[in-house]
């Protein structure tokens, strides 16, 4: 077991977590507001932090099996 993987996977988990809970709410304040003029950047940030949530989920659970594995 490599407890520095284990360590960087988790904070990553935790990272996408957050990155979970926000991005919808940014992309739902955007789409209930479609007449404001910041619209399509607020969009853009809510459809960004969304995908930084899979794309860091991914990452950190790929990183736990790694440090369970010891896989290098």
């Amino acid at each position: 077991m490599n407890k520095e993987l284990l360590v960087k996977g988790l904070s990553r988990l935790f990272i996408a977590i957050l990155f979970a809970f926000t991005g919808p709410v940014i992309y739902t304040s955007a789409v209930r507001n479609e007449d404001h003029p910041f619209f399509i950047p607020v969009l853009g940030l809510g459809l960004i932090t969304c995908t930084l949530a899979i794309l860091y989920g991914f990452r950190g659970i790929k990183l736990l099996i790694k440090g369970f594995f010891n896989e290098n």
